[in-house]
């Protein structure tokens, strides 16, 4: 059982969250879950609902009476936070009410358990759930990762970037991006065919992925041969860095051939990085993503006409995109 600094320690391996501050309900739980599952406790419902956006468990267990907020409130900020939406919610009470078992199913919530817990249906239940989510993740997997270079897709990296850019609004922090595009790359294609561009594309993600050294830095395919990475908590001095490392990793990677040869490749790089603001709308924040983005493949454009196998950093005003795209075209 984890409880106050314990909690931070032991995020990794946390799976089911368990907001009460009945004990003899905790107690219960525990004792049938512990087994299984890590379980980590929070006593009332501020401190659920922060623990569980800093552990992102699998499953969060919520009693319905809290001494702060009542767990139907609680229920509610979690379902309409971006960060923990998705997580899945069972209600627990300590004593039937099949008013309270309607609110909590029409707010979100997928179960309802009510004292006295049976050890053999409390197991079973949970363990639908966790059946049900990884099932779920499986599936979402499959829509957000690249067929050809196993790495996320566009799709994915859309999903991280607004996760990144809320969390850097809560914590005052920066977040840096890379749009990188391989240099001559049709013309690699048609050099040595589609084949062996497609193991270039392979080769180069796997590059990519080697050259990040955070958890939460994050790389997908954008499209063709364009890539792009995140960098949370990074100003414009470190995301210039780490984009200047990747061009050199990019440059000195043997391309392997099937007939036994081995080619290189260059890649150039817009870099932009910024401290995000919090916004009254969500159509505000989405406008200011969209610039942050587009500002980097600004910077990209300016690379390739610089020259191409270089790095160049956005410094301008990013409404200007489509003016400075037509005169760099």
């Amino acid at each position: 059982m984890l409880m106050g600094d314990d909690r931070v320690e032991a995020d990794v391996k946390a799976k089911i969250l368990l907001v009460s501050d009945n004990l003899s309900s905790v107690e219960v739980l525990t004792a049938i879950l512990e087994p299984t599952y890590p379980v980590v406790l929070a006593a009332n419902g501020e401190e659920g609902v922060k623990t569980a956006e800093e552990v992102l468990p699998d499953l969060i267990l919520l009693d319905v009476k809290l001494p702060d907020n009542k767990g139907f409130e609680v229920l509610t900020i979690l379902k309409e936070s971006d960060l923990t939406r998705g997580i899945t919610v069972i209600m627990i009470t300590e004593e039937t009410n099949i008013a309270d078992e309607e609110c909590a199913l029409a707010l979100g919530a997928v179960d309802y358990m009510a004292k006295p817990f049976n050890q053999a249906i409390v197991r079973a239940r949970v363990l639908n759930q966790m059946q049900t989510q990884a099932y779920i993740r499986t599936i979402e997997r499959m829509g957000m990762i690249d067929a050809l270079t196993d790495i996320p897709n566009r799709r994915s990296f859309d999903a991280q970037l607004k996760k990144e850019w809320e969390r850097a609004i809560r914590e005052r922090t920066c977040i840096g991006i890379l749009m990188m595009d391989l240099d001559d790359f049709k013309q690699y294609n048609d050099t040595y065919g589609h084949t062996q561009g497609d193991v270039l594309l392979r080769t180069i993600s796997r590059v990519l992925e080697q050259s990040l050294k955070r958890p939460a830095d994050f790389v997908a395919r954008w499209g063709g041969e364009e890539f792009v990475i995140l960098l949370p908590n990074t100003d414009a001095e470190g995301t210039v860095a780490v984009a200047e490392q990747v061009r050199e990793h990019v440059a000195r990677e043997v391309i392997p051939h099937s007939d036994g040869t081995a080619t290189h490749i260059t890649i150039s790089i817009g870099v932009n990085a910024l401290m995000p603001q919090r916004y009254d709308s969500t159509f505000g924040s989405q406008m200011a993503m969209e610039e942050f983005v587009c500002g980097a493949d600004v910077a990209l454009y300016e690379a390739k006409h610089a020259g191409k196998n270089r790095v160049r950093q956005f410094l301008g005003d990013s409404s200007d995109f489509q003016r400075i795209r037509e005169n760099l075209l």
